[in-house]
């Protein structure tokens, strides 16, 4: 079954890298060997891809595959990268998103200035918005809100100042959450006001000490001992690492810098 899958990502390479000297410079910024898309859906995706790519001089591309046969997630999407004709400039720059179904993977890579426009905190931004829609097998809008966050991400980088961790959307405080915290107070301060009328009308207190309860010279301890019960430890959070400034970056094995993440979906 390996041997199949991987003759089938080989034709497909083929097949693709036969399409080049066609296309000019590159390869169509959509390649959907998985078929996960209808005909009117890969049209309106490669006119946006297009349309934000050529806007931007930044390469947004999405490639789906069925196997990624011997190669990992981002051995494939750099293979696909660097062999097709994508980037632009001189520094190659683009995103690339891939999708593998057998595995259900997904995983990004930029190069150029598409690394400084999609950095960490970018990726997770990215995954946030599309990863639901890749789960729920919504893949158009899955692909077109990658394609938008990398609109959004590169227009932010272009102005000197790359999406961080700051810039993720803050949630809303809404009615629910009111609701909730209004009726935990109101039960805390019942619990106080009860708590203070029942202690009223107790008569007999709690003994602290068992000296009330002990006639003097009824007990003699012939023998005692220190048993440990408890101890006390404190753990500190390790940090977050924050540093989306940070290069995080890697050479493929054609020699090109990229930068990149993935996971599952």
């Amino acid at each position: 079954m390996r041997k199949i899958q991987f003759i089938s990502l080989f034709i497909l390479l083929l097949f693709v890298a036969m399409m080049i000297p066609v296309c000019a410079e590159r390869a169509p910024r959509l390649t959907d060997a998985a078929e996960l898309l209808s005909e009117s859906e890969e049209a309106a995706l490669i006119s946006t891809l297009d349309k934000i790519s050529e806007e931007h001089q930044v390469d947004v591309v999405v490639v789906t595959v069925d196997s990624l046969g011997e190669m990992t997630p981002a051995e494939c999407a750099e293979y696909f990268y660097d062999n097709f004709g994508y980037g632009f400039g001189s520094d190659k720059s683009g995103v690339l998103l891939l999708i593998s179904m057998e595995e259900r993977d997904w995983y990004i890579t930029s190069v150029g200035f598409g690394i400084t426009a999609v950095n960490k905190a970018g990726r997770e931004y990215i995954s946030d918005n599309m990863l639901g829609y890749l789960s729920d097998g919504y893949y158009a809008k899955a692909f077109e809100e990658f394609a938008l966050s990398c609109d959004y991400l590169i227009s932010l980088a272009e102005t000197g100042d790359p999406f961080d961790y700051d810039d993720f959307p803050k949630e809303p405080f809404g009615v629910l959450k009111h609701l909730i915290i209004s009726v935990v107070i109101g039960l805390v301060v019942a619990f106080i006001v009860t708590g203070s009328m029942k202690g009223k009308l107790n008569s007999v207190r709690h003994q602290t000490a068992a000296n009330n309860y002990v006639k003097n010279d009824s007990m003699k301890v012939t023998q005692s001992r220190d048993l440990f019960l408890y101890r006390q430890v404190s753990r500190t959070e390790r940090p977050r690492d924050e540093d989306s400034g940070s290069s995080d970056t890697h050479t493929s094995a054609s020699g090109q810098t990229h930068s990149g993440g993935g996971g599952k979906f």
